[in-house]
Protein backbone atom coordinates (compact mmCIF):
# COMPACT_ATOMS: atom_id res chain seq x y z
CA UNK A 1 0.00 0.00 0.00
CA UNK A 2 2.86 2.39 0.78
CA UNK A 3 4.34 1.78 -2.71
CA UNK A 4 0.95 2.54 -4.24
CA UNK A 5 0.67 5.83 -2.36
CA UNK A 6 4.21 6.73 -3.40
CA UNK A 7 3.40 6.18 -7.05
CA UNK A 8 0.22 8.23 -6.65
CA UNK A 9 2.23 11.13 -5.24
CA UNK A 10 4.62 10.94 -8.20
CA UNK A 11 1.79 12.03 -10.48
CA UNK A 12 0.48 14.82 -8.24
CA UNK A 13 1.65 18.35 -7.46
CA UNK A 14 0.51 21.50 -5.62
CA UNK A 15 -1.17 19.61 -2.82
CA UNK A 16 -2.58 17.03 -5.25
CA UNK A 17 -4.63 19.70 -7.01
CA UNK A 18 -2.97 18.96 -10.36
CA UNK A 19 -1.87 15.87 -12.18
CA UNK A 20 1.81 16.05 -13.09
CA UNK A 21 4.03 13.31 -14.50
CA UNK A 22 7.57 13.61 -13.19
CA UNK A 23 9.31 12.41 -16.35
CA UNK A 24 12.48 14.31 -17.23
CA UNK A 25 12.13 13.67 -20.98
CA UNK A 26 8.54 14.91 -20.98
CA UNK A 27 9.42 17.98 -18.91
CA UNK A 28 12.22 18.88 -21.35
CA UNK A 29 9.87 18.46 -24.33
CA UNK A 30 7.22 20.63 -22.66
CA UNK A 31 9.78 23.37 -21.94
CA UNK A 32 11.01 23.21 -25.55
CA UNK A 33 7.42 23.68 -26.71
CA UNK A 34 7.04 26.81 -24.57
CA UNK A 35 10.40 28.18 -25.77
CA UNK A 36 9.45 27.70 -29.42
CA UNK A 37 6.16 29.54 -28.86
CA UNK A 38 8.09 32.26 -27.02
CA UNK A 39 10.52 32.57 -29.95
CA UNK A 40 7.62 32.94 -32.39
CA UNK A 41 6.15 35.59 -30.07
CA UNK A 42 9.42 37.53 -30.08
CA UNK A 43 9.94 37.46 -33.84
CA UNK A 44 6.32 38.27 -34.68
CA UNK A 45 6.18 41.15 -32.18
CA UNK A 46 9.68 42.67 -32.43
CA UNK A 47 10.78 41.83 -35.96
CA UNK A 48 7.47 41.85 -37.87
CA UNK A 49 4.71 43.80 -36.12
CA UNK A 50 6.44 46.73 -34.38
CA UNK A 51 8.60 47.96 -37.32
CA UNK A 52 5.56 48.37 -39.58
CA UNK A 53 3.03 49.42 -36.92
CA UNK A 54 3.45 53.11 -37.77
CA UNK A 55 3.08 52.46 -41.53
CA UNK A 56 0.20 49.93 -41.38
CA UNK A 57 -1.42 50.44 -37.96
CA UNK A 58 -4.66 48.55 -38.67
CA UNK A 59 -2.86 45.63 -40.33
CA UNK A 60 -0.44 45.39 -37.41
CA UNK A 61 -3.11 45.67 -34.72
CA UNK A 62 -5.36 43.01 -36.27
CA UNK A 63 -2.54 40.53 -36.82
CA UNK A 64 -1.12 41.13 -33.36
CA UNK A 65 -4.50 40.53 -31.73
CA UNK A 66 -5.11 37.35 -33.75
CA UNK A 67 -1.64 35.99 -32.99
CA UNK A 68 -1.78 36.75 -29.27
CA UNK A 69 -5.24 35.22 -28.81
CA UNK A 70 -4.22 32.05 -30.67
CA UNK A 71 -0.94 31.84 -28.73
CA UNK A 72 -2.78 32.15 -25.41
CA UNK A 73 -5.29 29.45 -26.36
CA UNK A 74 -2.51 27.15 -27.58
CA UNK A 75 -0.44 27.51 -24.39
CA UNK A 76 -3.47 27.18 -22.11
CA UNK A 77 -4.64 24.07 -23.99
CA UNK A 78 -1.15 22.64 -23.58
CA UNK A 79 -1.20 23.28 -19.83
CA UNK A 80 -4.66 21.73 -19.49
CA UNK A 81 -3.57 18.64 -21.44
CA UNK A 82 -0.46 18.34 -19.25
CA UNK A 83 -2.00 19.03 -15.83
CA UNK A 84 -5.29 17.12 -16.23
CA UNK A 85 -5.62 13.55 -15.01
CA UNK A 86 -6.00 11.65 -18.32
CA UNK A 87 -8.23 9.03 -16.70
CA UNK A 88 -5.94 7.13 -14.36
CA UNK A 89 -7.43 4.04 -12.74
CA UNK A 90 -7.02 3.97 -8.93
CA UNK A 91 -4.04 1.87 -7.93
CA UNK A 92 -4.09 -1.02 -5.54
CA UNK A 93 -7.84 -1.67 -5.79
CA UNK A 94 -7.45 -5.22 -7.09
CA UNK A 95 -7.76 -6.70 -3.63
CA UNK A 96 -9.67 -9.87 -2.83
CA UNK A 97 -12.29 -7.86 -0.95
CA UNK A 98 -12.79 -5.44 -3.86
CA UNK A 99 -13.20 -8.27 -6.34
CA UNK A 100 -15.75 -9.95 -4.08
CA UNK A 101 -17.73 -6.71 -3.85
CA UNK A 102 -18.13 -6.70 -7.63
CA UNK A 103 -20.60 -9.58 -7.32
CA UNK A 104 -19.30 -11.52 -10.29
CA UNK A 105 -21.77 -13.80 -11.96
CA UNK A 106 -20.94 -17.13 -13.55
CA UNK A 107 -19.12 -16.66 -16.83
CA UNK A 108 -17.69 -13.25 -15.89
CA UNK A 109 -14.09 -12.45 -15.16
CA UNK A 110 -12.31 -9.36 -13.92
CA UNK A 111 -9.05 -8.21 -15.46
CA UNK A 112 -6.22 -7.03 -13.25
CA UNK A 113 -3.12 -5.07 -14.14
CA UNK A 114 -0.10 -6.79 -12.58
CA UNK A 115 2.00 -3.60 -12.88
CA UNK A 116 -0.15 -1.15 -10.94
CA UNK A 117 -2.34 -3.72 -9.12
CA UNK A 118 -5.67 -2.30 -10.23
CA UNK A 119 -8.94 -3.65 -11.55
CA UNK A 120 -8.48 -2.89 -15.23
CA UNK A 121 -11.52 -1.34 -16.93
CA UNK A 122 -12.46 -2.07 -20.50
CA UNK A 123 -10.33 -0.18 -23.05
CA UNK A 124 -7.78 0.85 -20.40
CA UNK A 125 -4.07 0.38 -21.07
CA UNK A 126 -1.04 0.60 -18.82
CA UNK A 127 1.41 3.45 -19.47
CA UNK A 128 4.97 2.69 -18.44
CA UNK A 129 5.80 6.42 -18.16
CA UNK A 130 2.81 7.44 -16.03
CA UNK A 131 2.99 4.06 -14.24
CA UNK A 132 -0.79 3.87 -14.30
CA UNK A 133 -3.59 2.29 -16.29
CA UNK A 134 -5.32 5.02 -18.32
CA UNK A 135 -8.94 4.87 -19.47
CA UNK A 136 -9.26 5.03 -23.27
CA UNK A 137 -5.54 5.70 -23.56
CA UNK A 138 -4.69 6.96 -27.04
CA UNK A 139 -0.93 7.39 -26.59
CA UNK A 140 1.64 8.97 -24.31
CA UNK A 141 2.78 12.32 -25.72
CA UNK A 142 6.12 13.65 -24.44
CA UNK A 143 5.31 17.14 -25.83
CA UNK A 144 2.57 17.51 -23.21
CA UNK A 145 4.35 15.26 -20.69
CA UNK A 146 1.20 13.21 -20.22
CA UNK A 147 -0.95 10.47 -21.62
CA UNK A 148 -3.80 11.39 -23.93
CA UNK A 149 -6.82 9.64 -22.49
CA UNK A 150 -10.48 9.90 -21.62
CA UNK A 151 -10.28 13.07 -19.52
CA UNK A 152 -7.83 15.27 -21.46
CA UNK A 153 -8.21 14.30 -25.12
CA UNK A 154 -10.22 17.46 -25.83
CA UNK A 155 -7.39 19.66 -24.54
CA UNK A 156 -4.81 17.77 -26.61
CA UNK A 157 -6.93 18.15 -29.77
CA UNK A 158 -7.30 21.88 -29.10
CA UNK A 159 -3.55 22.17 -28.49
CA UNK A 160 -2.73 20.62 -31.87
CA UNK A 161 -5.42 22.73 -33.58
CA UNK A 162 -4.26 26.07 -32.19
CA UNK A 163 -0.57 25.30 -32.76
CA UNK A 164 -1.37 24.44 -36.40
CA UNK A 165 -3.34 27.67 -36.87
CA UNK A 166 -0.78 29.88 -35.12
CA UNK A 167 2.02 28.26 -37.13
CA UNK A 168 0.20 28.97 -40.41
CA UNK A 169 -0.37 32.56 -39.30
CA UNK A 170 3.30 33.02 -38.33
CA UNK A 171 4.37 31.51 -41.66
CA UNK A 172 2.18 34.02 -43.54
CA UNK A 173 3.51 36.96 -41.52
CA UNK A 174 7.15 35.92 -41.95
CA UNK A 175 6.85 35.49 -45.73
CA UNK A 176 4.99 38.81 -46.07
CA UNK A 177 7.63 40.61 -44.00
CA UNK A 178 10.45 39.06 -46.00
CA UNK A 179 8.90 40.22 -49.27
CA UNK A 180 8.30 43.69 -47.82
CA UNK A 181 11.93 43.98 -46.72
CA UNK A 182 13.26 42.89 -50.10
CA UNK A 183 11.08 45.34 -52.02
CA UNK A 184 11.60 48.25 -49.58
CA UNK A 185 14.11 49.70 -47.15
CA UNK A 186 15.57 47.25 -44.62
CA UNK A 187 15.91 50.04 -42.05
CA UNK A 188 12.16 50.66 -42.16
CA UNK A 189 11.07 47.04 -42.00
CA UNK A 190 13.36 45.85 -39.20
CA UNK A 191 15.37 47.25 -36.31
CA UNK A 192 18.02 44.57 -36.89
CA UNK A 193 20.63 44.36 -39.63
CA UNK A 194 19.59 42.57 -42.85
CA UNK A 195 21.56 39.33 -42.08
CA UNK A 196 20.11 39.05 -38.57
CA UNK A 197 16.60 39.79 -39.85
CA UNK A 198 16.92 37.12 -42.56
CA UNK A 199 18.13 34.50 -40.06
CA UNK A 200 15.31 35.28 -37.61
CA UNK A 201 12.66 35.17 -40.33
CA UNK A 202 14.03 32.00 -41.94
CA UNK A 203 14.09 30.16 -38.63
CA UNK A 204 10.51 31.28 -37.94
CA UNK A 205 9.46 30.06 -41.41
CA UNK A 206 11.12 26.69 -40.81
CA UNK A 207 9.61 26.35 -37.32
CA UNK A 208 6.14 27.41 -38.46
CA UNK A 209 6.11 25.10 -41.48
CA UNK A 210 7.38 22.11 -39.49
CA UNK A 211 4.94 22.54 -36.61
CA UNK A 212 2.01 23.34 -38.91
CA UNK A 213 2.44 20.04 -40.75
CA UNK A 214 3.16 17.98 -37.63
CA UNK A 215 0.29 19.31 -35.53
CA UNK A 216 -2.17 19.27 -38.43
CA UNK A 217 -1.45 15.57 -38.96
CA UNK A 218 -1.89 14.94 -35.23
CA UNK A 219 -5.13 16.93 -35.19
CA UNK A 220 -6.59 14.97 -38.10
CA UNK A 221 -5.47 11.67 -36.56
CA UNK A 222 -7.13 12.53 -33.24
CA UNK A 223 -10.38 13.65 -34.83
CA UNK A 224 -10.48 10.46 -36.92
CA UNK A 225 -9.88 8.34 -33.81
CA UNK A 226 -12.68 10.10 -31.93
CA UNK A 227 -15.03 9.88 -34.92
CA UNK A 228 -14.41 6.13 -35.31
CA UNK A 229 -14.38 5.47 -31.54
CA UNK A 230 -11.04 3.70 -31.70
CA UNK A 231 -7.96 4.98 -29.91
CA UNK A 232 -4.51 5.11 -31.43
CA UNK A 233 -3.19 2.26 -29.27
CA UNK A 234 -6.21 0.11 -30.21
CA UNK A 235 -5.50 0.71 -33.89
CA UNK A 236 -1.80 0.00 -33.41
CA UNK A 237 -2.44 -3.29 -31.59
CA UNK A 238 -5.30 -4.14 -33.95
CA UNK A 239 -7.44 -5.08 -30.97
CA UNK A 240 -10.74 -6.80 -31.54
CA UNK A 241 -13.74 -4.58 -30.86
CA UNK A 242 -15.43 -5.82 -27.66
CA UNK A 243 -17.26 -2.62 -26.86
CA UNK A 244 -20.45 -1.25 -28.35
CA UNK A 245 -19.56 1.48 -30.79
CA UNK A 246 -21.55 4.70 -30.77
CA UNK A 247 -22.43 6.94 -33.67
CA UNK A 248 -19.71 9.39 -34.80
CA UNK A 249 -21.74 12.38 -33.64
CA UNK A 250 -22.18 10.85 -30.19
CA UNK A 251 -18.46 10.12 -30.04
CA UNK A 252 -17.70 13.76 -30.75
CA UNK A 253 -20.16 14.89 -28.07
CA UNK A 254 -18.59 12.51 -25.56
CA UNK A 255 -15.24 14.26 -25.94
CA UNK A 256 -16.27 17.85 -26.69
CA UNK A 257 -19.83 18.08 -25.33
CA UNK A 258 -22.83 19.50 -27.18
CA UNK A 259 -21.78 21.44 -30.27
CA UNK A 260 -21.18 25.09 -29.38
CA UNK A 261 -18.35 27.57 -29.12
CA UNK A 262 -17.31 25.57 -26.06
CA UNK A 263 -15.84 23.00 -28.44
CA UNK A 264 -13.02 25.48 -29.13
CA UNK A 265 -12.54 26.56 -25.53
CA UNK A 266 -9.92 24.95 -23.26
CA UNK A 267 -11.76 26.51 -20.30
CA UNK A 268 -14.72 24.13 -20.55
CA UNK A 269 -14.11 20.47 -19.77
CA UNK A 270 -15.26 17.49 -21.82
CA UNK A 271 -18.41 15.58 -21.02
CA UNK A 272 -17.04 12.55 -19.23
CA UNK A 273 -18.92 9.28 -19.64
CA UNK A 274 -20.10 7.61 -16.46
CA UNK A 275 -17.40 5.46 -14.90
CA UNK A 276 -19.25 2.32 -13.88
CA UNK A 277 -17.59 -0.64 -12.26
CA UNK A 278 -19.27 -2.89 -14.82
CA UNK A 279 -16.77 -1.58 -17.35
CA UNK A 280 -14.22 -3.91 -15.77
CA UNK A 281 -16.20 -7.05 -16.55
CA UNK A 282 -16.14 -9.14 -19.71
CA UNK A 283 -18.34 -12.12 -20.53
CA UNK A 284 -16.27 -15.16 -21.48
Amino acid sequence: MSETLALDRNNQCCGRRFWFVKDICGIICAVITWLLVLYAEYVVLIVIILPISSIYPCYSAVNLMIFEVLAFLAVFSHLKAMLTDPGAVPQGNATKEAVQQLGLQEGQVVYKCPKCCCIKPERAHHCSVCQRCIRKMDHHCPWVNNCVGENNQKYFVLFTFYIAVISAHAFFLAISQFITCINGDWKECSSYSPPVTVVLLLFLVFEALLFAIFTLVMFCTQVQAIWNDETGIEQLKNESIRWQKQSPKRNMRTVFGQFSLGWFSPFSGPSFPSKKTEGCLYAV
